[in-house]
Parts: structure tokens; sequence; C-alpha cells
């Protein structure tokens, strides 16, 4: 298997930095429910599928692998759904003068990024999903109009994650000043910026590459539910 953090960034987010959000069984692990559905194994071995395919309690909706390369499906278990998702990573950058509309989001604002997030879909979003680092968000006449922060962790890199703008509020710049303003933080501790799109996302394609990230890979996300 890869030693690149980056072709398997669950399975390295939860085992380091972040391992206290894991939840570990044998070969394999998953992300507290109450975060995301991430989960990873150790290998493709019948023993590390096996543990895969153990994470799914029956309490679990499904579980989400992002990897460089497709898994076998583990056994008693279905592919709900697959994407291909395009990796970047940001090695230079742009990190203009903090935009004096962005605040700092905490537990109180929870339910308004819990609504954002679930009408426009960035990525999963769980009920403590907003724990996983600092979140920033842009206010229109007291509402929520925009949001980005942080989600895996990874040796000397950081994703940038929960990118999303109420579509009304879309092409006045928010996007682009709240990953800055992510960016940043990120680089003040030495972290490289990186994060997962959709490939089909094109407009958001082009944005993060206007803020100085590049293509990586190709990532494939697939996510499974017990059968």
């Amino acid at each position: 298997m890869s030693t690149d953090p980056l072709e398997r960034p669950v399975w390295h987010a939860l085992n380091g930095r972040q391992a206290g959000l894991a939840v570990a069984t044998g070969a394999a692990v998953r992300i507290d429910p109450h975060y995301g559905p991430f989960a990873a194994a150790a290998d493709r071995s019948d023993e590390a599928l096996r543990a895969l395919s153990a994470t799914l309690s029956d309490a679990d909706a499904a579980i989400g692998l992002v990897d460089a390369e497709p898994w076998p499906l583990p056994p008693g278990t279905r592919t709900v759904r697959t994407g291909e998702l395009l990796q970047m990573i940001c090695e230079e950058p742009d990190v203009e003068d903090p935009d004096p509309r962005i605040v700092r989001l905490d537990d109180a604002d929870a339910p308004e990024m819990a609504e954002l997030a679930l009408a426009t879909e960035p990525g999963p979003w769980g009920s403590l999903t907003h724990r996983y680092g600092a979140f920033y968000g842009i206010r229109v006449d007291g509402r929520l109009a925009a949001m980005a922060g942080q989600r895996m962790l990874l040796p000397g890199l950081a994703e940038v994650s929960g990118v999303c703008t109420w579509p009304e509020f879309r092409g006045q710049g928010m996007a682009a000043a709240l990953i800055r303003e992510v960016v940043r933080g990120f680089v003040a501790r030495g972290d490289t910026p990186f994060l997962h799109s959709y490939a089909h996302n094109t407009g958001a394609i082009r944005l993060y590459e206007t803020l100085g990230f590049r293509a990586t890979r190709p990532m494939h996300l697939t996510v499974l539910a017990r059968a």
C-alpha cells in the first residue's frame, strides 16, 4: 500500500493527527459517526475488508472511502454510490488581507451551518462536523450566507472543506475570501493546504486554481452500506 498520505487521506488522518476521532475495528478504522461517514482499511486483505465491513454498525447509514484506487467490495456490504474526485494542493497560497465580513463560527452557529451544508452538499455533514477545526462564515443581514473550514489533518497538511454558499449569494467573492481565511490559519501553523472537489464541479475547480491550488491526482469516493 502507498505510504503517501495524500493517496490514503482517511487512513493517515485517523491513524495520525486525528486519531482521537477514530473508532478502530481491527485492521480498519472509521471516524466518529457524528463527524461524518469516513472509513478506511489497512490494506485489501480479506482480514482488512472484513474489519472494514464491521465498522458499519446497525445504527450507521453508510461509510465513505476516499482513496486514489478503487476498493473491492467488503463482505456483507453494498455500494450506495461512487464518485470521482479531484485532489488539489496549494504550495504557494494566495493569502490576501482578511475580509472584514468574515466571522469565526462556533457551536452556536451549528444549526445554520448544517442547514447550509445539507442544502448545498459540499460534502458529508454530521452533527459534529463543525468541530473538525476552525470554520468561518460571512453573514448578510444576520443570515449565514457562506462558510468554509477544516476537515482532515495529515502530516504537514490540512484539508479545506465545507466550502458552500447559498445560491442567492454566489458571485460575490465570498467563497474565495473564506478559503483564504482558512488557508491563512493553516499556513500560520505550518500546514500546506489541500482539498477535494467533485471532478465534475468545474466552476469550483477554476476558483481553487485562481487561489493557487493545483491538481495532484484523481481520487475515488465509494459509499457503502450493509447488504
